[in-house]
């Protein structure tokens, strides 16, 4: 019996036609053009990774296709999607029992083999087919990567049906838990060989800053850089001190709240795209942003540093003995050590991760308003 998973937002987050689903995929990922705000040529060449928003598609799927113009299908073999736990604590990270993923393009097949091999581990637990079946942060990135990767269609003759074939690459759904910044790291150790093997694609699922009292989050900084962590409180302390009278105090202009929203969630892109893991943990425990996805981000960036590192033995490795060849080092080799300790303090050197796109759901200019903001990335590693 072939298990599959039931695409459960279908019809509500996203459209459950496939004609009309089809065309929104194709449309979006048109209008994302051939090269990024940067002038990168897409796809992108030596992709990694991509990190891309799982709102309902009215939101978030035209942000979305940013991410996805990323990829060559030809390149991969596979995909690792990992995504937040919305509905369940977990204190580890969690795999899919199911053999395949419906979609309403067609199904993707899950990769057991790879699947057991994590399991074995015995670092991974199983969702139950609930758990898995109301989790959307997995579910919202299955049509972009059934549209990405689709395999050629026919209509064969006389009875002109439509035959779907699955596509090629197979897919490792991971639900990520509630994760300690150690155990981000740990998870990332696990899981950098994959990151490594070219063959294999990351998908990271996140929508980033969620504003508003109905998220319990009105974080808000000024020009100044004076910071107030719970604005709806302070508008609430001013209304009573008011009486109650009046239009209540006026929303912040300097700047408008929408503006306070993006610039703490470029400070925090900036803080993935420098390279440092522990770095993006701080900026989270500083300004607690309600990025959804913080925590498979986390174990993405763990595996860059893993990588990172591994690399970097190597070189030194073959720094020390070619040192040892040439009968030792001239005194010049002290600059080039102090430009490598500065370089591992900065970004990584062989990874790089950009930010392609970010939008919100709507301008918060008043504290009854709320929104949801998206980010679409990739991470590319040098060969």
């Amino acid at each position: 019996m072939v298990n599959v998973r039931e695409a459960s937002h279908a019809g509500s987050w996203y459209s459950s036609s496939r004609d009309k689903l089809d065309t929104q995929l194709t449309t979006w990922l048109e209008k994302a053009g051939r090269e990024t705000k940067d002038g990168d040529a897409l796809p992108i060449r030596n992709l990694r990774a991509i990190i891309a928003p799982h709102a309902g598609y009215s939101y978030s799927g035209p942000s979305a296709a940013f991410a996805y113009k990323c990829i060559d299908p030809s390149k991969f073999k596979r995909v690792f999607l990992l995504g937040p736990s919305h509905h369940v604590y977990l204190p580890g990270c969690a795999l899919s029992k199911c053999d395949e993923y419906e979609t309403p393009l067609g199904n993707l097949i899950i990769d057991k083999e790879t699947t057991k091999k994590l399991h074995a581990t015995g670092q991974f637990s199983e969702m139950s087919f609930e758990t898995d079946e109301r989790e959307h942060s997995l579910e919202m990135h299955l049509p972009y990567l059934y549209k990405c990767f689709e395999p050629n269609t026919t209509i064969p003759a006389p009875s002109k049906t439509l035959r779907i074939d699955p596509p090629q690459v197979l897919l490792v759904p991971i639900l990520v838990g509630a994760l300690t910044t150690a155990k981000e790291a740990h998870y990332g150790q696990l899981l950098a060989p994959y990151l490594n093997d070219p063959d294999n694609l990351f998908v990271i699922s996140t929508d980033f800053c969620h504003w508003g009292t109905r998220f319990d989050y009105t974080y808000y900084a000024d020009h100044h850089g004076h910071v107030s962590h719970h604005l709806h409180h302070q508008y609430q302390k001013a209304a009573i001190k008011g009486n109650g009278g009046g239009a209540g105090p006026s929303p912040p202009q300097d700047p408008p709240i929408f503006s306070s929203i993006e610039r703490l969630d470029h400070e925090g892109m900036t803080q993935i795209e420098s390279g440092s893991h522990s770095a993006f943990a701080e900026y989270l425990h500083r300004t607690k942003n309600t990025i959804c996805g913080r925590h498979p981000i986390g174990v993405l960036m763990a595996a860059i540093e893993a990588l990172e590192k591994t690399e970097e033995a190597a070189e030194e490795r073959k720094h020390n003995n070619n040192d040892s060849n040439n009968g030792g080092s001239g005194g010049g080799d002290w600059l080039e050590q102090q430009q490598q300790l500065q370089q591992k303090h900065q970004k990584y050197k062989h990874h790089r991760i950009r930010f392609v796109h970010y939008a919100q759901s709507s301008q918060v200019r008043t504290i009854q308003d709320s929104s949801v903001s998206y980010a679409s990335a990739f991470c590319t590693k040098d060969v």
